[in-house]
């Protein structure tokens, strides 16, 4: 059984931080990519963060410089480190990971980021 179990959500006021996790278990294959995704109510879920195998990194232009993904292989873990949170920045986060060699994406349950003040 895949799990991935998200934390680290919460309320915070602009210009604070949070650090989500992303914690993979229950695969026999390793993990190629993890993306983190949000969505806020109303919109379309997009694509923030992005992560390699070996921590190749890409963002999207509207967290570059702000927020910080990475990766601890011995933990089968995944970080999304938002710093100078903006209220737009509120919305639901999701962990995505994409396996090696299993054909197939898993997604957490989603953790909810609220910046306001």
């Amino acid at each position: 059984q895949v799990q991935l179990v998200e934390s680290g959500g919460g309320l915070v006021q602009p210009g604070g931080s949070l650090r989500l996790s992303c914690a993979a278990s229950g695969s026999i294959f390793s993990i190629n990519f993890m993306r983190w995704y949000r969505q806020a109510p109303g919109k379309q879920r997009e694509l923030v963060a992005a992560i390699t195998s070996g921590g190749i990194t890409n963002y999207s232009d509207s967290v570059k410089g702000r927020f910080t993904i990475s990766r601890d292989n011995t933990k089968n873990t995944g970080y999304l480190q938002m710093n100078s949170l903006k209220p737009k920045d509120t919305g639901v986060y999701y962990c995505n990971v994409e396996w090696s060699i299993w054909s197939r994406n898993d997604w957490g349950q989603g953790t909810q980021v609220t910046v306001s003040s």
